[in-house]
């Protein structure tokens, strides 16, 4: 009971700053926050659309989460993003307590919570638990299947204790998993389970899992969704997910998403921080045990699904999350051998070059914080000085922990300092640079003419700046389209206003005079637009004074 109350401090400490206080990001996490609302506003909970568009590309489950979750506290503003970040939120939790409690059924209490402690502080799943997506709630549904699969395989007799609870477990997981994402947590499960029969040369074990009563189970949860969107969309919803996003993505980087086999180990130094500074240690300790089951349940966790990943064209920094848990019990189990003398760290050849690159992360991460206010903004934070500082302040302890082989304590103190850092950086940072967040910008001078101007609402339309985070910031409605559609527009709705782009301006500009139509300009935006890569400014302009 200690240890659960640990873990979930920990994980209000890591996830819960930021995550009101953060404006919507572009572009999956406004995308799925919009289809969302636009379920709420319109009472339609099968099919996902963001605004007049169907989305085919992921399933419903998180976004009933999401409606759930705006829902259970009873908002009437449903443009809030914290709302729609509770069901991650409580991902990353169930995570990490996912991963101690199945933990030390598999090793013992004390590995378990070190590794609760390193999945719930991996820079990877802190940045999932403050977003509006799938992948924080897929990683604790992750955890729950290969959890129970893991008892399944490892103890036996564990199953015919609790009869049916292990392979319900299971089952209930991958309906779960199937709704949030599709396929992907069957496919892990499934490469795991040939792993182990194969290293095993057994396949008898698989009768514990309970198939046929379990497929039933599964049915019983993916179908019923299922049907209604074949219904709802004459089949098209499948053969868009399936077509049109999941197999472009096995065979061809999509959206200039690609990458070179090899490139989510390099980023693990990054996404896995701050426990990459002994993955190497914690792999090559793994596969001198990989005869004991535990330890050969694990690898078969995590190889063969980060060789899939590896090897799919398109990649993304949150496609390789699910391995992460396996490779938290490898490095906490690797650890205790070592603080116990069972293994050498000054015989790990590579020692002083993990030591080097964890410390030029740390070092790089903390730079980051301290220029980014600077190279934005032109200005000094005093917040992000001070996290720069703790952040270097706890680089010496660990490091010199590391040296004196007291490696549970530095791995604490390097835990304690992502603590302390992610914290205010999520929380004040980058919220505090308005730079970053155009789509905020917009939205509050938006607000204030329209409540200077004695309106409730007003029609918008936007031109050249088109992210989901403004629709999600301002409203369903809202027009995407041409300069010369948006001039069209403005004269037709009277009192209206239009953002247009930097590069849009001049062209707007020209549409409306052809159009004698007169506009004021109320407002601008100067930031990073991120998803392009790019400066830009946005101009607002106003027909209100036409009327």
């Amino acid at each position: 009971m200690p240890s659960l109350l640990f873990i979930t401090l920990l994980c209000i400490g890591l996830y819960l700053p930021g995550i009101v206080t953060l404006p919507p990001t572009d572009r999956d996490e406004s995308r799925f926050s919009q289809a969302s609302r636009q379920m709420i506003e319109t009472g339609d909970y099968v099919r996902i659309k963001f605004q007049e568009e169907p989305r085919h590309k992921k399933p419903v489950g998180i976004h009933w989460l999401q409606a759930a979750s705006v829902k259970a506290f009873g908002s009437d503003i449903i443009n809030h993003i914290w709302l729609y970040r509770i069901p991650s939120f409580l991902g990353g939790l169930f995570t990490s307590l996912f991963v101690f409690i199945f933990g030390r059924r598999l090793f013992d209490p004390s590995t378990a919570l070190l590794a609760a402690v390193l999945t719930a502080c991996s820079l990877l799943l802190v940045t999932e638990a403050h977003l509006a997506t799938t992948d924080a709630l897929l990683l604790a549904s992750v955890v729950a299947a290969q959890g129970s699969l893991a008892l399944i395989y490892i103890h036996p007799r564990s199953v015919a204790d609790a009869g049916y609870l292990l392979p319900a477990i299971f089952w209930m997981s991958l309906g779960f998993a199937v709704l949030l994402k599709g396929p992907i947590v069957p496919v892990i499960c499934f490469l795991t389970i040939i792993a182990l029969s194969l290293a095993d040369r057994r396949f008898s074990w698989l009768q514990s899992l309970r198939p046929l009563p379990g497929l039933i189970l599964l049915t019983l949860i993916i179908c019923p969704w299922s049907i209604a969107i074949y219904n709802a969309t004459g089949g098209t919803y499948f053969s868009q997910a399936v077509g049109e996003d999941l197999l472009p993505k096995l065979f061809s980087g999509v959206e200039s998403h690609g990458g070179i086999p090899g490139y989510f180990l390099l980023l693990m130094l990054i996404t896995f921080w701050p426990g990459s500074i002994y993955t190497g240690l914690a792999l090559i300790h793994a596969w001198s045990k990989r005869h004991e089951p535990v330890t050969r349940f694990c690898l078969a966790w995590l190889i063969p699904t980060w060789i899939l990943f590896e090897l799919i064209p398109t990649k993304l920094p949150h496609y390789i999350l699910p391995t992460y848990p396996a490779l938290a019990l490898i490095t906490a189990n690797a650890l205790f051998a070592l603080q116990n003398g069972q293994i050498n760290w000054h015989r790990f050849w590579p020692r002083r070059l993990a030591m080097l690159l964890w410390s030029l992360t740390s070092v790089g991460s903390a730079i980051l914080v301290l220029l980014l206010p600077w190279s934005m903004e032109k200005r000094i934070d005093a917040i992000s000085v001070a996290v720069a500082f703790l952040a270097l302040l706890m680089l010496y302890p660990t490091l010199r922990l590391t040296q004196r082989n007291q490696v549970i304590a530095s791995i604490g103190t390097a835990c304690l300092g992502a603590l302390l850092v992610l914290g205010p950086t999520l929380q004040w940072v980058l919220p505090g640079i308005n730079a970053l967040w155009l789509s905020r910008g917009a939205a509050n001078i938006i607000e204030a003419h329209t409540i200077s101007s004695g309106f409730q609402s007003v029609p918008l339309v936007a031109v050249g700046y088109q992210e989901p985070s403004l629709v999600f910031m301002t409203q369903t409605t809202i027009k995407l389209t041409s300069a010369d559609a948006a001039a069209d527009f403005l004269r037709d709705r009277g009192a209206s206003i239009a953002i247009i782009d930097s590069i849009s301006d001049e062209a707007f500009r020209q549409a409306t005079n052809l159009r004698q139509l007169r506009t004021q300009l109320i407002g601008g935006v100067h930031g990073y637009h991120y998803t392009k890569g790019r400066w830009t400014s946005l101009r607002l302009y106003s027909t209100a004074s036409n009327n």
